[in-house]
């Protein structure tokens, strides 16, 4: 996907760009490439494939859910910042916080967001169980993203805790997503969870297939979730 590409396809689904928020994204490639050559971030680095497997992908949570206004959003296991990072350039009200668990991706993310001046972004280098059993910030988010991560019956354990009541848990999935959501319901219930959409798509020119799983907090979690680190993917919730 070239930029032309990637600026006329989302502007098909109403999100258009202007020429600070293009120079963001070019940056954000940019940067990821130079940091990628110290550290593992991502296997994928050529321009086109980065636009369209990173930036677009990450975008396409958009396409269904609104993210407009000033919603707290937290990113649990971002990585290299998708999908929050590309959300936030597009929309730029987003209140975005990323928690990940290496300490070396904390700093890339600090210096991405200063070299493209994002501002209300917060980065905690700490584990997904530690973090949402924090008082700071168990509860305390309209949205909880997870893209790619682990299985859902593991991520809806580290992300539903997090989730304010009546807010929304968002998975970002590849194939497989109706089965492993089929697996996890039970798992989700009892986290306080409620399955509201799968919205499932292709992926433009490689034809790949994503869905896009919204659970709404329908209930507080049980203080007991998230058990201890590493509990839930060695022991998911059945």
């Amino acid at each position: 996907m070239n930029v032309e590409q990637f600026i006329s396809m989302l502007e098909l689904k109403g999100i258009q760009l202007d020429s600070l928020q293009l120079h963001q994204f070019e940056q954000y490639f940019e940067i990821l490439v130079e940091w990628n050559d110290k550290m593992n971030l991502t296997a994928i680095t050529d321009r086109e494939e980065v636009y369209l497997k990173h930036f677009y992908d990450s975008i396409s949570a958009a396409f269904y859910i609104d993210f407009k206004g000033p919603i707290n959003l937290c990113d649990v296991g971002a990585g290299a910042g998708f999908p929050s990072i590309p959300l936030k350039i597009c929309f730029p009200e987003l209140k975005i916080t990323i928690v990940d668990s290496l300490q070396k991706r904390i700093r890339f993310l600090e210096h991405l967001s200063s070299e493209l001046n994002l501002e209300n972004t917060y980065f905690y280098h700490d584990r997904a169980e530690t973090f949402a059993q924090n008082a700071k910030f168990r509860a305390q988010f309209n949205i909880v993203m997870a893209r790619a991560v682990a299985r859902m019956s593991v991520l809806s354990e580290l992300c539903l805790p997090l989730v304010k009541q009546g807010g929304r848990f968002i998975a970002m999935k590849a194939a497989n997503a109706e089965e492993e959501l089929f697996v996890a319901e039970k798992a989700i219930k009892q986290l306080g969870g409620q399955t509201r959409s799968v919205y499932s798509f292709e992926l433009p020119i490689e034809k790949s297939d994503r869905n896009i799983i919204v659970i709404e907090k329908v209930k507080n979690t049980p203080k007991k979730y998230p058990r201890k680190p590493g509990t839930p993917n060695k022991m998911p919730l059945e």
